[in-house]
């Protein structure tokens, strides 16, 4: 009786699905897209690997086109137009985001500048992001930061490779790129021993990369909501582990940094991002508090995106690099060039052939190849096509970077046609070319992205002669995708 009741229960809410999707669809003139199973939408068309599996769509229904995931519509761009379309022209519409269980539960309720939605608190918070936080001042200040973990990373990597192993490189990267965006953002390295009473280096680290795996997974909940409550994948349970977990370790750090306001006093002067976060608070000129959990939940933003994304755009340029011999050899000879042999390289040397490598590295192998979601916040036009509110954006910025119209052969490793293009950026006014998205919900840590990438790339080059383990051949690299550990020989600079 009670199976019967539930298999009732579930046709009913298919046919409702259905019959609202099919009433949908004819009042909007929508853009093309596969035919939707019931209540899966065509989840099963997505592969692990989503943005290649719907660059495979786009090329059946057009750069501009409709998927179902799961209950949720999603307008997919996959051409530079449709992304000027849904990211310039339509900015405003396309400006809020969804309510996904990962806002909710890990950032203090959508408390951070990435969830929050469209309105006074996320206007404010992107102005100081801007402004206050990561201002071209800001990351000046914090140069040295920078430059002494790149040097304590070529440290370890002479002492490992003086050893003669290969080095896994991916570890270091990280611990980089987290040891950086510890010290700009809290004033010290949590992976240290002692660093903190609350949280062990173990569970630091442990934390950090629980952060990634739920930031970067689909909660199936998000896509079908009448299973959220069942919680199938022990998603939420986990976001809510990490949750508390993560509370915990910041309520730490902001009462150590307000303890060392007290004791300063009046000669108290902002040494961090944190410092900086607890004066604005207290400004009576803000529009509107940003509050415990914001400044919480801001740390957490900057942890999440400026950790992970970076360390993959180094090694992506370091395996192309390597399977590239030529390109490998002009970036080190530019490097002889610019910099010389007595010294390190630092953010103000000028090297336009490394840049190029990075934006062509950006290119084929961007971060984020599947821009974060948007939400409609009103039905919007977009070329002939009508969009209804709540729909949810995405712009495949993989599927641009291979776009044959685009980029001549553009499954090739060509750093040269960034110096033939060299008006073509990464800020977001090229659509052909957007790493860091465009319009208003675009990444506010380009800058800092930018200086890590390029400051540790060049010390990389310039300190060690780097070549594939041995017996992995450039054919062989280039089959197999990324090399993960490599032979790095001191040189002598």
């Amino acid at each position: 009786m009670e199976l019967s009741f539930l298999a009732i229960a579930l046709a009913a809410m298919v046919f409702v699905t259905t019959v609202l999707r099919f009433r949908q669809n004819r009042k909007y003139c929508l853009p093309p897209g596969p035919r939707p199973w019931p209540v899966i939408g065509s989840l099963n068309l997505l592969g692990p690997l989503t943005y290649r599996s719907l660059h495979e769509l786009s090329l059946r229904y057009g750069p501009l086109m409709s998927v179902w995931v799961g209950s949720v519509r999603v307008v997919v761009g996959s051409s530079a137009d449709a992304a000027r379309m849904l990211l310039k022209s339509n900015d405003e519409a396309f400006i809020d985001r969804p309510r996904l269980n990962i806002g909710r539960y890990l950032f203090y309720n959508y408390s951070d500048m990435f969830w929050a939605p469209y309105g006074a608190y996320w206007r404010q918070a992107r102005k100081l992001w801007h402004t206050e936080l990561l201002s071209e001042r800001q990351l000046k200040l914090h140069e040295h930061v920078r430059r002494e973990e790149v040097k304590a990373m070529l440290r370890d990597l002479h002492a490992a490779s003086s050893m003669g192993r290969a080095v896994a490189f991916r570890d270091h990267l990280l611990m980089l790129n987290l040891n950086v965006v510890s010290r700009m953002v809290m004033g010290k390295k949590y992976v240290a021993e002692g660093a903190s009473s609350v949280t062990t280096p173990e569970e630091f680290r442990w934390m950090i990369v629980e952060l990634f795996v739920l930031t970067g997974s689909l909660n199936i909940g998000d896509v079908i909501p009448w299973l959220n409550p069942l919680d199938l994948q022990g998603y939420i349970g986990r976001t809510k582990r990490l949750s508390r977990m993560m509370d915990r370790f910041l309520e730490h750090v902001l009462d150590e940094h307000i303890e060392r306001r007290r004791r300063e006093g009046d000669g108290f002067v902002a040494k961090d991002m944190v410092d900086l976060l607890l004066q604005l608070d207290e400004d009576p000129d803000m529009e509107v508090r940003i509050q415990r959990d914001g400044i919480k939940a801001f740390i957490l933003d900057t942890i999440s995106a400026g950790t992970d994304t970076s360390a993959v755009t180094i090694e992506w340029t370091l395996s192309e690099l390597l399977k590239n011999p030529v390109a490998l050899t002009m970036a080190t000879e530019e490097l002889d060039r610019v910099v010389g042999r007595d010294r390190l390289p630092t953010e103000g040397d000028r090297l336009p052939y490394l840049q190029a490598v990075i934006k062509e590295s950006m290119r084929m192998h961007p971060a984020t190849p599947l821009l974060s979601p948007r939400r409609c916040r009103r039905d919007a036009v977009v070329g002939s096509y009508s969009i209804p509110a709540g729909t949810c954006v995405a712009v495949n910025v993989w599927a641009i970077g291979r776009d044959p119209s685009v980029w001549e052969e553009p499954n090739e490793f060509r750093p040269e046609r960034f110096l033939d293009r060299s008006t073509v950026d990464v800020k977001g006014q090229d659509f052909e070319l957007l790493p860091f998205g465009s319009g208003r919900r675009m990444c506010p840590g380009m800058g800092l992205a930018l200086k890590i990438v390029q400051l540790t790339l060049s010390n990389m080059l310039h300190a060690f002669a780097w070549r594939l383990p041995d017996g992995m051949t450039v054919e062989r690299a280039e089959h197999g995708g990324e090399p993960q550990v490599y032979h790095a020989t001191h040189d002598s600079a």
